[in-house]
């Protein structure tokens, strides 16, 4: 057959169109693997660090009754705030300086909504104080005393919350004069992030910020950027460790923009601790660090500074006890 002009752009064409379908049969096997990577109805929560499984195991059980994401992470991390065993949250939390416990917290919705407050006394669960604030008030933050009279206006129980162990602790640094190091006891956090039965994400952070910092300081963890951000179009992220290093970068915020872009969470995860090793040359491997991401069709990540330290919770339908994960690292 005599091949002319029409019947050659033909083939071209039709060669163009299966092409095409090919590739868009492969990249819709592609996304369903992301999208039911966690579990069979996509519900799934993750949490910093190994103590995580019991926060994240009160969580999964909101969502597997279709609770929202947003009640979820509440419930979950409150579980944290009042365990004594974990004296870098809520309850049992170290002491500043001056021998105070002084609570840090933030909450994002999936509509964007957020609450956060810092230097909270006397109240157990700086979470839900968040949350009010985000729902009841006009603004999304408050601190000090000023957060601490919101708080008792809607009911919050003013509680001692300074534990003996807390104040054994704070005298026995007190006598050694010691530097706090920067390990994650002395500073680690509470971040979690949760998918719900309806596709939407939500976060939440707490902890009682750096060991014997001084007073008045604030850290990343109640700061919407830094440490906490949730996009309900892209994903989300939460930090914990040196605070300070954290902000520098809008750690949080970084990663999900960095997702938006198209990075694997893990990938953006990794970006947002170069980032703080570019800022801080001579010191990034005294920095414990630890970064968490979770994308809108389920796909989690992680990274750390410090080599075999940070390590998140993981609880889906895949692991529904609930599996602790090591992270990859800059220094491994």
């Amino acid at each position: 057959m005599r091949m002319t002009r029409r019947s050659i752009l033909g083939l071209a064409i039709s060669g163009f169109i299966a092409k095409a379908a090919s590739q868009s049969t492969k990249n819709e096997s592609k996304k369903h693997s992301m999208t039911n990577s966690g579990s069979d109805s996509g519900i799934r929560v993750i949490s910093t660090w190994p103590f995580g499984i019991s926060a994240n195991d009160r969580a999964m059980k909101i969502l597997l009754q279709n609770g929202s994401a947003l009640d979820a992470v509440e419930e979950g991390v409150r579980v944290t705030e009042a365990d004594p065993s974990v004296t870098s949250v809520g309850y049992n939390g170290s002491l500043d300086r001056d021998g105070r416990l002084t609570l840090d917290a933030c909450i994002m919705d999936h509509r964007g909504m957020c609450g956060s407050v810092a230097c909270l006394e006397h109240i157990k669960h700086p979470i839900s104080v968040a949350r009010a604030i985000m729902e009841h008030t006009p603004h999304v933050m408050l601190v000090g005393s000023g957060a601490l009279q919101f708080a008792e206006d809607k009911g919050f129980m003013r509680e001692n919350i300074v534990t003996e162990d807390a104040l054994r602790r704070w005298n026995e640094w007190k006598q050694s004069k010691a530097v706090p190091p920067p390990t994650p006891e002395n500073h680690d956090t509470i971040g979690m992030l949760a998918l719900d039965s309806k596709g939407n994400l939500s976060g939440a952070c707490t902890t009682s910020g750096l060991s014997y910092k001084l007073p008045g300081r604030v850290g990343d963890s109640p700061l919407i950027g830094p440490g906490l951000y949730v996009d309900n179009e892209i994903g989300a992220a939460t930090a914990t460790g040196v605070g300070e290093a954290i902000i520098r970068v809008v750690g949080s915020f970084l990663i999900v923009e960095l997702m938006r872009s198209g990075m694997e969470p893990e990938a953006a995860c990794k970006e947002a601790v170069k980032r703080i090793v570019k800022k801080h040359p001579e010191s990034y491997s005294s920095l414990q660090i630890g970064f968490i991401a979770i994308r809108k069709d389920g796909e989690i990540g992680a990274y750390g500074m410090r080599k075999k330290e940070f390590s998140y919770s993981l609880t889906d339908e895949q692991y529904p006890q609930g599996t602790v994960v090591s992270a990859p690292s800059w220094l491994d």
